[in-house]
């Protein structure tokens, strides 16, 4: 939180911690600096910012205030993932990528055609580091709730967290737009293992984590560790994240199983058998696959089927696995189950701690 107020009942504390990203965005959306007044959490802001900002301060501009804060928050630096090096698997292009708060008040970033790695430290490191892969069905990123929300909560748990912007699929800006996330996923962990001296990192307990379609590049790093997907790289150091955790994840792209939408924006319309089965991981799991853990609900429209085969297919070949499936909570709540308000983060940093 840096320099930014406090208010006593400490509300002000709770909105910058979970919902900053949002508010920030929707207060810059509106030129005036207005607040927008379908937002309960705007006007809380708001109200709170006039009962213990303004008896005291001369007039300033609301927009400067949530900049100040925002900024003292999120002092991180978004580092370009493949530093100078050129994008592998890329070909020239404008650099179109937009975020945006779209109709589900979800912060939504699409269009990423430059990569990057946001390091976000824990005050207190256990050595242990998380890459986390948002989702959006690989046509964006909801880098907000299932991101920097969830870094703060692995951070305060001692776990060095990075927010991994993958790019997002596209035949504009890739070569070969099928490779290019896995690329990421694959640098981003080759990068934590390579700097892990200088993060305060065990290069040996790296693990990632992806939502949604998130999930499906997270479980496919943990599958496809076993040759670079950037096949110009000759880099040696191992790709194999260390665990995995899938939170309501696609992890096929079989029909009747996998969401149909996150594998034609991978894929295309028309992917071949072997190019769907290549992509399908619960097919790809071994005994080397990393331990995993699992969260997923029956009341969710990607189906729960995503996480009980890979379930079964872990329990087949050896690999721990723990699993949290509730009968309802839908998709996309990051998280907090809305329906039985299960946190589900407690559970995984005690899991990580027992690995």
């Amino acid at each position: 939180m840096g320099n930014c107020p406090k208010s006593a009942d400490a509300d002000f504390q709770i909105i910058a911690d979970s919902w900053f990203g949002n508010l920030y965005l929707d207060i810059i959306r509106n030129k005036n600096g207005s607040i927008t007044q379908e937002s309960p959490i705007s006007l809380k802001f708001l109200s709170f910012v006039e009962k213990t900002v303004m008896p005291y301060h001369r007039p300033f501009s609301l927009v400067a205030l949530v900049v100040v804060c925002f900024a003292k928050m999120e002092a991180q630096q978004a580092l370009p993932l493949y530093g100078t090096a050129p994008i592998p698997n890329s070909k020239p292009a404008d650099n179109l990528e937009k975020t945006e708060v779209n109709d589900w008040k979800v912060e939504f970033t699409t269009e990423t055609s430059e990569p990057t790695l946001t390091i976000y430290k824990a005050s207190k490191p256990n050595g242990s580091a998380m890459i986390i892969c948002p989702g959006g069905g690989y046509s964006g990123t909801a880098g907000d709730h299932e991101g920097r929300q969830v870094t703060k909560a692995l951070a305060d748990a001692g776990i060095t967290a990075f927010v991994l912007k993958y790019r997002i699929p596209s035949d504009r800006y890739c070569v070969d737009k099928s490779l290019a996330p896995l690329q990421d996923a694959q640098q981003a962990i080759r990068l934590v293992r390579q700097r892990a001296v200088e993060w305060g990192v065990n290069p040996n307990r790296i693990g990632i984590m992806g939502f949604s379609a998130g999930g499906h590049l997270a479980a496919t790093a943990a599958t496809h560790f076993e040759q670079n997907a950037d096949p110009t790289c000759t880099d040696k150091t191992s790709v194999r994240p260390d665990f995995v955790a899938l939170i309501y994840p696609v992890v096929s792209f079989r029909e009747g199983i996998g969401h149909d939408g996150s594998r034609e924006n991978l894929l295309g319309k028309t992917p071949t058998l072997q190019q769907v089965a290549h992509f399908s991981n619960e097919l790809r799991v071994t005994p080397q696959t990393p331990p995993a853990f699992l969260v997923h609900a029956q009341d969710d429209w990607v189906k729960i089927e995503n996480s009980i085969l890979f379930y079964e297919a872990c329990l087949r070949n050896g690999v721990p696995v723990e699993a949290h499936f509730w009968a309802k909570g839908g998709h996309g709540f990051g998280m907090v189950n809305p329906v039985n308000g299960e946190n589900w983060v407690p559970n995984l940093v005690k899991w990580i701690a027992g690995l």
